[in-house]
C-alpha cells in the first residue's frame, strides 16, 4: 500500500493481541536502568519506523496511529519534503544561535507565521523550542507591553510543565504533584463547557467575566490565556459565542488576549488555527507541535507593539529557531498547501464524527462527541448518568493499544478518548481503527 506523508509502510494488521516482542522487551529492561522512572510512555513497544498513519515496532508489528505523537506529525511521520528540507540544512550547518550569527530561515518562518496568522496588523514573531517555553514567553511580552503582572487562565487548562505552566495548568495529577511552589498572579476562571454546563456562549462569557472581574480586577490583568479547543483537557469546544465574548471584554479593558494553539495549529481542526473558526483574533498567538513536521520548534506571533515591548535580547534562548527545525517548519507549511490538508482535516473530521455518533447512538456509555477538524473526542460516562467512567476509558486504550491501533486519553477526569490521526491517513485506516474501538465498545459490555 502507497501512502503519503513519509515512507510506504505495508499495514497488515495482526489478527488477535500483539504483545511486546523481544526487541521491544530488550529496550524496555535497558529504559528501565537509564531512563528516570518519572518518564512513563503509554505503549509497551518501541519504533522503527513510521508515516502515513501507520507505525512499526522494532519487532515487525504494525499499529495504526491515531495520535500522530500527540498532535505532531500533522502532515505525516518522516514527510517527504521535511526529510529533504532537513537533509539540506544538515549539510549546510547545524546551528550558529540565531542572537550570535543570524540565518534566513528563522526570518523565514517569523515571516510565514505574521502573514498566515489571523489580524492584518502588523506583527512580529519569535522562535523557541516547546510549547511550554512559547507559553511562558508569551506571557512576558504581555506583562512587558501592559506593565501589569497577572494571568488569567480556564478550567481544564494544559499549558506545559515547566513552573509557570505547571501554575497555568489546571490538572494536577500527573502534572503539578509535588513539584511547587508555583509561579505566583495566575488566576483560573470558569469554562464553557456545553456537555456538562448548558450554558450559552453568552451566558460562560458572563460567568467567566464576573469571576474575572471580581478576583483579579482588569487594573491587574495582563493576560487572557486560553486554548480555542482545549486540549488535554478533553477536547471541549466552548459554546459559540464565548470565545468573541471574551475578546471583546480584554480589548476594552488592556488585556492581551493570548490563544495557545499548540495542538489546534497549523491544520489540525480544519482551517488553519482553531482561531479562525468564530472570527477571533488574538493579540498573541502561541504555535508549537504541527509546525515543523516533527523537529522541536515553538513561536509566537502577535502584535508588534506587543512583541517590541521588552528590551532588546529580554527574549531569546540558545537554540529558539534551530535551522533545521526551521526548513522543517517551511517545508511543512508548502506540504500543507500542496496537499489541500486543510481541506483533509475536514474530510477526516466528519469521518470521524459520522463513526462516533453511530457508536454514541448504540451505547449510553459514550456521553459526549465532539471537536473540529481531525481532532475529535468522546467522553465516555456510567450509563444513564454525566458521571465520568475513567476505568473504562483505560480498558478501551488498551484494547485498542492490543489490537494494534494507538489511541490517546485525556480530560481532567481521565474520561475522554482524543483522536488526532495524521492527516495523511487513508480513509480506509482511519475506518480500521474505528472498527477497532467498536469491538473494544462491544468487549467491554
Amino acid at each position: 500500500m502507497t501512502i503519503l506523508g513519509g515512507p510506504a509502510i505495508d499495514q497488515q494488521r495482526t489478527s488477535g493481541e500483539i504483545a511486546p516482542g523481544p526487541n521491544s522487551q530488550e529496550w524496555a529492561a535497558r529504559k528501565a536502568k537509564a531512563v528516570s522512572s518519572a518518564i512513563g510512555t503509554t505503549m509497551p513497544v518501541y519504533t522503527e519506523s513510521a508515516g502515513g498513519g501507520v507505525l512499526r515496532d522494532v519487532d515487525g508489528n504494525t499499529f495504526i496511529d491515531l495520535g500522530s505523537g500527540i498532535a505532531v506529525t500533522t502532515i505525516g511521520n518522516a514527510a517527504p519534503a521535511v526529510v529533504e528540507a532537513v537533509k539540506a540544512q544538515v549539510e549546510a550547518f547545524t546551528h550558529t544561535c540565531f542572537m550570535i550569527t543570524p540565518y534566513g530561515p528563522y526570518v523565514e518562518v517569523a515571516e510565514l507565521l505574521n502573514r498566515i496568522t489571523p489580524g492584518d496588523f502588523e506583527k512580529r514573531s519569535a522562535l523557541f523550542n516547546s510549547g511550554a517555553e512559547a507559553v511562558e514567553n508569551a506571557i512576558k511580552v504581555a506583562r512587558a507591553y501592559t506593565k501589569k503582572q497577572a494571568v488569567v487562565v480556564f478550567d481544564h487548562a494544559y499549558h506545559g510543565r515547566t513552573n509557570l505552566t505547571m501554575a497555568l495548568t489546571a490538572k494536577s495529577m500527573p502534572y503539578k504533584s509535588g513539584f511547587g511552589p508555583f509561579a505566583p498572579e495566575v488566576y483560573r476562571a470558569p469554562l464553557s463547557y456545553p456537555y456538562h454546563d448548558g450554558l450559552t456562549g453568552a451566558e460562560a462569557a458572563a460567568k467567566a467575566i464576573s469571576v474575572i472581574e471580581k478576583q483579579v480586577g482588569a487594573e491587574n490583568l495582563a493576560a487572557i490565556l486560553i486554548e480555542p479547543i482545549q486540549g488535554e483537557g478533553g477536547f471541549i469546544v466552548p459554546a459559540e459565542g464565548f470565545l468573541p465574548a471574551i475578546v471583546e471584554w480584554a480589548n476594552a479593558n488592556n488585556v492581551v488576549f493570548i490563544a495557545d494553539e499548540v495542538q489546534t495549529g497549523f491544520a489540525r481542526t480544519g482551517a488553519l488555527f482553531a482561531s479562525e473558526h468564530e472570527g477571533i483574533v488574538p493579540d498573541v498567538l502561541v504555535t508549537a507541535k504541527g509546525i515543523a513536521g516533527g523537529l522541536p520548534l515553538a513561536a509566537i506571533t502577535g502584535r508588534a507593539e506587543i512583541l517590541d515591548a521588552p528590551q532588546v535580547s529580554g527574549l531569546g534562548g540558545t537554540y529558539g529557531g534551530n535551522p533545521l527545525a526551521c526548513a522543517a517548519a517551511l517545508a511543512s507549511y508548502d506540504t500543507i498547501v500542496k496537499e489541500n490538508l486543510v481541506e483533509r482535516a475536514v474530510e477526516v473530521g466528519d469521518i470521524l464524527i459520522s463513526r462516533l455518533t453511530e457508536l454514541q447512538a448504540g451505547d449510553d456509555r459514550i456521553g459526549d462527541v465532539r471537536g473540529r477538524g481531525a481532532m475529535i473526542a468522546i467522553e465516555l460516562v456510567k450509563p444513564g448518568t454525566t458521571e465520568p467512567d475513567a476505568e473504562l476509558t483505560k480498558a478501551l486504550a488498551a484494547y485498542a493499544h492490543r489490537h494494534g491501533v494507538i489511541m490517546l486519553t485525556a480530560g481532567t477526569y481521565g474520561n475522554v478518548i482524543r483522536f488526532l490521526p495524521p492527516l495523511s491517513i487513508s480513509d480506509a485506516l482511519l475506518n480500521e481503527g474505528l472498527d477497532v474501538l467498536a469491538e473494544a465498545l462491544a468487549a467491554t459490555k
